[in-house]
């Protein structure tokens, strides 16, 4: 996936790299991308409703009865209960279900709000309006700003991590769409060569008992596609339901037409500039799948010791770890050199015997050779100081330049022999020798060895750290052989790219974190020409023809380089061969290999666009903007910025593995799922009987009730929050269902609100803060800081500071201080509070329309249901969806530092009150207290005067008295510093526990003591007053100055608690 920015930049008609790196180092942007039915019985159907109604009615009858409750009223308790049973009777159920919405059609809000949160219910039908209604489709006419990302691949359904990569992406896409950007996200699959094949492959053998071979490469690609049109739609399903609001007009696949033409024409043209080329070099070879592999598909295991591992292909454990000493007899009775390896096997194709040139204990041997023991064959003995540590083993090295990176590279410093003993699938083939022709590697590697020991030539094994290759995709251990495959030149595009990341005056690329800045560099310093061919059925077919010639004495395919011919098809390579070979007779072969994937993804933001025309679409949305993906592959999708979000793992810091059971599909928690269903998920896949019973044993320990159903909105909201994480996240299921059980809390609120609001209110055309109530100044104030903060965490890609800081608001701020805050206003018809009750409505409507906005790109389905019940300002035309509305911005005079400090001072009071009532008796908790605040200050006390009645509110008091330092301490009450300032006491029934309440005293002042001793020590040291800055030394002075006062006012408290003790 990819999100474009807004620059137009033609093609230089300098070369495609050209073009490409000339997007790396181009002007600075920034770049990174139920109701389900339910198989019921009628009768099932009517209990179920009946017990439905039952607990509706129940709820109803409480919340009726609690509404009665806050009305003053003459009327007797019978004429109550009777009202409030009239009042439940009156409601029908079915005005809180939400009637049914034809697909595709704004949703049908039921007539009354649910009582509580359903997340099932919510998402129901809104994307396929959002959809039908083209709200995510972009315009190449449009005069705003755009604003494209990479394709997931087909192998099956979206894992975990593909949720993270769409809920970043999305929450992105649709900040900027809301905050003006013309933005563009295609959804796009790439069709994943290896892992596909791999998938469809084993497909076969279980179900028809078949290898691909078995049925030809027209019928296995025949295969292939029915599985992509299968599992396809899953996934694009699966990024509907996430609420990924892609552009669907612009669907596309890495290998449907266009983008075919995309890779041919890119491959034709960077072979015509030189940048593509066919050479005989060593690859990763994986002997399971029979093909080259990329680097970042070898993953490398720590071997400390003799070891023992199951490998693909072998009944038995094969044996790793172990350092092989063997003889090489020295042609003319010079004796023998003796040399180790790891890879015994591999001698087979030794050509030559190494040794450093200023080795005096080989000084006899320059020039000299040794004998192979089994086919007779000179080895030369070659100098090279490049390769060999004469202080290491023997100091002699055998050379197998067909199998080993530095042997290959010794190969051609001294033009030996290349000699490959390997067949495609991992047997020794005939140069091995026909008493080792046939056997598989690791058998023949025993088999080697016991011949050395009856020649009388093995020297003894031992323990040996190494590394392990191994094929993430088939777990064969690599095997590295040598093959003639198709290469991209990438020195000048490392070059470009590693200058656009560390120029120091002016980047064109930013990566985010900065901590991989160090290892791109490692990686483009140290860069090795792209091996993009790979032996597979599946993928873009090389357009690359082999001629023939009819006087060829070779006739095998490549067996004359400079006769391969690269077209677009056959008839323009049957043109082009002409010329070549003009006047001979020849047949042309196309290449059977494929493509590297990576190849037809790496040009995505190109093709998608429409290139290699010259379209609207290229010349809108070209260059990109910004690149989100995963740091596993920093290296195969670049762009100008880079966003590298962190890998999921699960709550033990596991990696997420079938054979663990701890993959978990999105659906299954958006959605809920059982252990049972969990277990079935398993047993449909490909894992063999011990890797499931493996697995079941995690799925049972992790989910032993499953993973209850949380919504889309709950998991996006817990991903984007992980993402401050380091570069793992140890992802915790009951974290979603917090967040599920949050957007409760969200629901609720909006209800308090709308029955707060009433059916006639109309919002207000301006809102004036300075005329406001002090409750209202301070949630505008705070909504500001709100938006400000959560704008800038967007701007730097910040996105957990982002969630962070719109929960904190909603939850913190909204829900628990200014609606708790504004009830009175509501708790009758007071005329007193006439004027306030009509601001608390105008500025609830406000922080709900600005809040849901600002959580919308976070949570797309719930802020959609609720800003949709939201009341319209009169006589003004709102946007049909908050998808398209604007993104909150700061609006000047609503911040109030003055009404957020005497707010601070009013929260504390609040929290030590609470504080206090927590520490009564459990049955006198509920009840209204009396409580008094003691000021010191003069300033102190006027601000808690002037909030008594939110402090009484917010605390639950049945009254509150201000005491100024003058006056005497209440009795009978238990007692806390809030600060150097304030103490609050809070009346309580019967005795208090005097020896208590001085102990936690006590315990408060022994660890304010402890920060006084470390302040006064640390400005008593020498040399504080003349090293440290004045503006710090005036803080330290003002906060010791608090921590006495504050000390002075716990001794106080415990003072009058000591006398209080001695006169009862």
């Amino acid at each position: 996936m990819w999100i474009s920015c807004a620059y137009s930049t033609p093609l230089s008609g300098k070369g495609l790299f050209s073009d490409i790196l000339g997007d790396l180092s181009s002007r600075s942007a920034l770049s990174i991308m139920k109701f389900a039915a339910s198989e019921w019985t009628p009768h099932a159907c009517d209990i179920a409703r009946e017990k439905e109604l039952k607990k509706l009615k129940a709820a109803q009858k409480a919340e009726a009865a609690k509404l009665q409750a806050q009305q003053p009223s003459n009327s007797s308790k019978s004429e109550k209960k009777k009202n409030a049973r009239k009042e439940v009777e009156e409601e029908n159920p079915e005005d809180y279900n939400d009637p049914e919405t034809p697909l595709g059609e704004k949703k049908k809000l039921s007539r009354q709000m649910a009582k509580t949160y359903n997340p099932n219910a919510v998402e129901n039908s809104w994307y396929e309006w959002w959809e039908k209604s083209s709200f995510f489709e972009a315009d190449p006419k449009s005069s705003k700003p755009p604003f494209v990302f990479p394709p997931p691949n087909v192998t099956g359904a979206l894992h975990i991590g593909h949720a993270l990569t769409a809920a970043i992406q999305d929450t992105i896409i649709r900040w900027r769409r809301m905050s003006g950007y013309n933005t563009l996200w295609v959804p796009g699959m790439d069709h994943a060569g290896i892992a596909t094949q791999v998938v469809v492959e084993k497909k076969l053998m279980r179900e028809m008992k078949l290898t691909r071979h078995d049925v030809g490469r027209e019928g296995f690609v025949a295969e292939v596609w029915k599985w992509k049109n299968e599992y396809g739609g899953t996934i694009l399903k699966q990024l509907r339901r996430l609420g990924a609001s892609f552009d669907w007009s612009r669907e596309c696949f890495t290998m449907d037409e266009k983008r075919s033409v995309a890779v041919t024409e890119a491959f034709v043209r960077l072979h015509k500039e030189g940048l593509i080329y066919r050479d005989l070099r060593l690859v990763n070879w994986d002997c399971v799948l029979r093909t080259a592999i990329s680097d970042i598909e070898v993953e490398h295991i720590e071997i400390k010791e003799r070891t023992q591992l199951r490998v693909p292909g072998y009944e038995t454990p094969v044996e790793f770890g172990v350092l092989t000493s063997f003889a090489y007899p020295l042609e003319g009775g010079l004796g023998e050199i003796v040399v180790a390896t790891t890879r015994v096997e591999t001698m087979l194709g030794d050509t030559a015997i190494a040794i450093h040139p200023d080795d005096p204990r080989y000084s006899h041997v320059h020039g000299k050779f040794a004998v192979h023991p089994f086919n007779g064959r000179k080895l030369p003995i070659v100098c090279d100081a490049v390769l060999v540590d004469m202080n290491f083993g023997t100091g002699a090295v055998k050379i197998t330049p067909a199998h080993d990176p530095n042997d290959f590279e010794v190969g051609k410093r001294h033009s030996l022999e290349f000699i490959n003993i390997f067949t495609d699938d991992g047997k020794i083939n005939s140069n091995g020798g026909p008493e080792f022709a046939g056997m598989q590697r690791f058998k023949a590697r025993v088999a080697v060895t016991e011949a050395l020991k009856e020649k009388g030539l093995y020297r003894g094994d031992k323990n040996n750290e190494m590394r392990l290759g191994i094929c993430s995709r088939s777990n064969d251990v690599v095997e590295p052989l040598i093959k003639p495959q198709w290469y991209v030149n990438c020195k000048s595009m490392a070059q470009q790219g590693l200058d656009a990341v560390i120029d120091d005056t002016s980047p064109t690329i930013e990566i985010i974190p900065k901590q991989y800045v160090a290892e791109w560099q490692r990686w483009l310093e140290n860069i090795r020409d792209w091996c993009i061919s790979r032996q597979l059925w599946w993928g873009h077919r090389i357009p690359a023809w082999y001629a023939v010639l009819e006087d060829n004495e070779l006739k095998e395919l490549g067996a004359y380089n400079k006769q391969w011919v690269v077209a677009r098809n056959e008839e323009e390579a049957q043109e082009e061969a002409s010329k070549m070979f003009a006047g001979k007779k020849f047949q042309l072969f196309q290449d059977p290999d494929v493509l590297d994937t990576w190849f037809s993804s790496g040009l995505f933001p190109l093709s998608v666009l429409g290139w290699p025309d010259d379209t609207e679409d290229l010349r809108a949305f070209y260059p990109t903007a910004v690149l989100e993906t995963g740091h596993d592959i920093l290296f195969f999708w670049v762009a100008r910025m880079v966003y590298l979000h962190p890998m999921i793992r699960d709550a033990h810091g596991r990696k997420m593995s079938k054979s663990l059971g701890n993959v978990i599909d999105p659906l299954e928690v958006i959605k809920g799922v059982t252990l049972e269903n969990l277990h079935k998920r398993l047993e449909e896949g490909n894992l063999d009987p011990n890797e499931l019973k493996t697995a079941k044993e995690g799925q049972k320990k992790d989910f032993p009730k499953g993973i209850p159903e949380c919504g889309a909105d709950a998991l996006r909201f817990a991903l984007v929050s992980y993402t401050a994480q380091s570069d793992k996240i140890n992802l915790d299921i009951q974290r979603v269902v917090g967040y599920r059980q949050w957007c409760n809390k969200l629901w609720n609120a909006i209800r308090f609100a709308m029955t707060k609001l009433g059916d006639d209110y109309t919002p207000p055309m301006e809102i004036v803060p300075a005329a406001m109530p002090f409750s209202c100044k301070w949630i505008l104030s705070v909504l500001n800081k709100a938006i400000a903060k959560t704008v800038i965490s967007l701007d730097s890609y910040e996105f957990s500071d982002a969630a962070t800081t719109v929960y904190s608001w909603w939850q913190f701020q909204l829900c628990d201080v200014f609606i708790e805050v504004i009830k009175p206003y509501f708790s009758g018809n007071d005329p007193a509070f006439a004027s306030a009750r009509r601001c608390a409505q105008d500025t609830l409507w406000l922080c709900l329309d600005y809040g849901l906005r600002l959580l919308h790109p976070f949570m797309p389905f719930v802020t959609e249901e609720l800003w949709q019940r939201l009341p319209s300002k009169k006589d003004s035309v709102r946007k049909e969806s908050i998808v398209i509305s604007e993104y909150p911005s700061t609006v000047e005079c609503w911040t109030n530092d003055d009404v957020e400090s005497e707010m601070d001072m009013i929260e504390s009071v609040v929290k030590s009150l609470r504080s206090l009532r927590s520490q009564l008796a459990p049955n006198e908790r509920h009840e209204r207290r009396a409580a008094f605040v003691r000021c010191r200050t003069n300033d102190a006390c006027d601000i808690i005067k002037k909030h008594e009645l939110e402090i009484a509110t917010l605390a639950t008091l049945s009254s509150l008295e201000v005491l100024s330092e003058s006056d005497a301490a209440p009795v009978g009450c238990k007692v806390d510093v809030v600060n150097e300032s304030l103490s609050v006491f809070l009346k309580q029934q019967g005795t208090i526990n005097v020896e208590a309440e001085l102990e936690k005293l006590r315990k408060k002042m022994e660890e304010i003591q402890k920060q006084c001793d470390s302040l006064t020590k640390k400005t008593s040291a020498p040399g504080y007053q003349e090293k440290v800055p004045a503006h710090i030394r005036e803080v330290d002075e003002a906060k010791l100055a608090s921590l006495m006062q504050e000390l002075l006012s716990f001794r106080e408290a415990s003072d009058h608690l000591e006398r209080e003790n001695s006169e009862s």
